[in-house]
């Protein structure tokens, strides 16, 4: 992002008649709560004289006014005699995930029962080709599933029955490897009823990085798929998945969906002592099981985050933290309404796959699915989807806007955008242009964008703004409900009101803090806890400002901050003065060691269409970012290439870049999308 400078205007006021139609302000008032200020210090602090405050306080409350259930009361909201790092929240309940977010909806008497839980497109908009019933449910004339709340439990607890069939129990991992289709709901909800651990493995991983999470998880069950569509073209899944098991060991069953109608013996590899089709494994098993009770701190899924070397952290999360948490941010932060669509663009792999279905089915919405790649055909395939199905909430990282706006207003022309309530982004920083852009471009003016940032270790957001607060370009409006953050410098000391920039710390722990690493406290203690000690603070590992209107801003991680002669910049700073030239297109700044001043700012840029590369333009962009940022952050060198490596939700992988200017050790690229871009930096000109 760069200086607050560039962001000091408010850039979107939300009408009084929208505020007063908010979950949030309903939730104000009913506790009498005055304005957003007052929100933050009553759900994360101890207000004197007030009962109705603080973290506890709110947390508590949180599970009747969602109407969140548990099968047994919890004694306490919660147990930290053992300090904030391992806080067991809500001790002595019992709950599970899938009753809250598909048994209660299924019930014969609900209404819901028919109501469409999931939408789904596929990329070249057909649906999978799964011979039996659970492939084909809800098929429409369009080539669109819609999968009712009905379906939807019927086949999660087929695939429960078939986890026990095979001997799973409470505190089993199970992989999941699979294509974005309605049958992954069903998979995931499936090992929340038996009590199994879920472990998502991102789908365009490759066979080293999905050997990693299986090896690490020791996951007995895998469930994939014969592959799916990227731009066109087939992704097979089927033949990583058997160099990863060879690799791992520990998969005893493999479970295949066949989304590309791809057949054993023939254009599937098979092994007929461990993998069975999906028709023949699932599809025939009973369509009725009774949901375990598990205790408020079992294990409900593995979500791996990369690490820059060495192993991912494996991040261990809770059924009732996970449930708590994702149900919040939906309900207040995205405003979810009864008749509301929502769309977040993710893979059932990262965090937001399963926040946006944990979300949404809490209270019995509609979310969309979507395969594929968002400029397939066109480079409007995005606004055709939201215009055809009506969508309501559309998140999206920075990235993929910046791309997907280079290809010109046009594309929006013929679409009508007017059904968007809320958009949302996170991932990475912003440019103020991109992000007036998606306001006003793709939300019409009218849309606020709810920019969270938090972090798989929570399955949620440390800050988010909410739907009433006005909006300055970039910002991420401050503290999530029950979120005590703070921003400190080196020392710990508090500098969040100073206005200078500091560490994203969080002062206590929240439901869906991970409650350890899957390997071990150790590294999770050194991870997330050893920064600051005394109190112990949560480090997570981002710059972050306060301005003087209250607006809260990130400017990248702190680990990727360029110390250049003893001043720190960010390279979402660098790459937003290199952006703002007309003949860029995109840019990643990364740094490397020099001499004279310990780190230089090496620019990579991608220009636009018919743009020469010339030594004339690299002393172009050089100037542009001295004039923006100052002398000392110019580029040392300015090399142009065509393709950043990227992960699928669109992040540049700066980390790859550097090492590879660099020479060093790539560490874990596990997350990468197109790993042919690695190669291709080597040629940078």
């Amino acid at each position: 992002m760069e200086s607050l400078e560039d962001v000091s205007e408010v850039a979107f006021e939300p009408s009084q008649e929208f505020v007063e139609s908010t979950n949030v302000w309903e939730f104000m008032e009913a506790y009498d709560i005055a304005d957003y200020d007052e929100l933050i210090e009553r759900t994360t602090t101890e207000v004197e004289g007030v009962e109705a405050s603080g973290v506890d306080w709110f947390w508590d409350e949180l599970v009747d006014y969602l109407d969140i259930e548990f099968y047994e009361e919890y004694d306490s909201v919660r147990d930290d005699s053992e300090g904030p790092q391992f806080t067991d929240w809500y001790p002595g309940g019992k709950i599970n995930i899938a009753h809250n977010t598909l048994d209660r909806w299924a019930e014969v008497d609900e209404p819901t029962r028919n109501q469409v839980a999931i939408i789904w497109e596929g990329e070249p908009g057909d649906v999978s080709a799964s011979s039996a019933s659970g492939g084909s449910s809800g098929r429409r004339s369009d080539g669109v599933r819609e999968v009712t709340y009905h379906e939807l439990h019927r086949q999660a607890n087929k695939v429960a029955n078939y986890l026990e069939s095979v001997g799973l129990e409470t505190g089993d991992t199970v992989g999941l490897y699979m294509p974005m289709v309605p049958e992954v709901v069903s998979i995931l909800y499936g090992c929340f009823k038996v009590g199994a651990i879920a472990v998502p493995i991102f789908s365009g991983f490759g066979v080293d990085a999905t050997a990693t999470r299986i090896a690490d998880s020791e996951c007995s069950v895998l469930f994939t798929g014969d592959g799916f569509y990227r731009r066109g073209g087939e992704v097979t899944l089927k033949e990583a998945a058997d160099e990863a098991i060879e690799e791992a060991g520990h998969v005893e069953h493999t479970v295949v969906f066949q989304r590309l109608g791809h057949v054993p013996d023939g254009e599937l590899p098979w092994h007929d002592d461990r993998d069975e089709t999906w028709d023949d494994a699932v599809e025939t098993q009973d369509d009725e099981y009774e949901t375990k009770s598990l205790d408020s701190s079992q294990e409900s899924m593995l979500l791996y985050s990369s690490g820059t070397t060495g192993k991912p952290k494996g991040i261990v999360h809770t059924h009732a933290g996970v449930q708590l948490q994702c149900a919040k941010e939906l309900y207040f932060g995205f405003d979810l309404k009864p008749a509301d669509r929502f769309f977040w663009v993710s893979d059932i792999g990262w965090m937001m796959g399963p926040w946006t279905l944990i979300g949404n089915h809490s209270f019995g919405n509609t979310m969309f699915m979507y395969e594929g790649a968002p400029d397939h055909p066109e480079p409007d395939r995005f606004w055709e989807m939201i215009d055809r199905h009506k969508l309501t909430q559309f998140g999206i990282s920075p990235t993929a806007i910046r791309a997907l706006r280079k290809h010109g207003d046009e594309w929006l022309e013929d679409h009508d955008l007017s059904s968007l309530r809320i958009l949302g982004s996170t991932g990475e920083p912003w440019d103020p242009e991109s992000w007036q852009w998606f306001l006003e471009n793709v939300g019409g003016g009218e849309a606020p964008i709810i920019n969270i940032s938090g972090g798989t270790e929570i399955c949620g957001c440390f800050l988010m703004p909410m739907p009433i607060n006005d909006l300055k370009p970039c910002t991420l409006g401050g503290p999530g409900l029950g979120m005590d953050i703070d921003i400190v410098d080196s020392s710990g000391e508090s500098i969040a009101d100073t206005h200078e920039r500091g560490f994203l710390v969080a002062r206590d722990s929240c439901p869906s803090m991970t409650k350890s690493l899957w390997s071990g406290d150790e590294r999770y203690l050194e991870e997330y806890w050893s920064s600051f000690e005394d109190p112990p603070m949560w480090d997570h590992g981002d710059w972050a400002q306060k301005d003087e209107d209250g607006f809260w801003f990130l400017h990248g991680r702190a680990d990727d901050a360029l110390n250049v002669a003893g001043r720190k910049v960010g390279p979402a700073e660098v790459e937003g003065a290199l952006i703002d030239h007309p003949a860029v297109n995109q840019a990643a700044a990364v740094g490397a060691p020099d001499e004279t001043t310990g780190t230089a700012v090496i620019a990579y840029v991608i220009l636009e269409d018919g743009v020469e590369e010339t030594d004339d333009l690299k002393d172009e962009l050089r100037e542009q970012v001295g004039e923006e940022l100052g002398k000392p952050f110019r580029p040392r060198e300015v090399l142009f290439v065509d393709e950043f490596p990227k992960t699928q939700s669109g992040k540049i992988i700066r980390r790859a870049i550097e090492a590879t200017y660099t020479g060093e050790e790539l560490g874990d690229m596990s997350s990468i999308e197109n790993p042919g871009a690695l190669e291709r930096l080597e040629d940078a000109r």
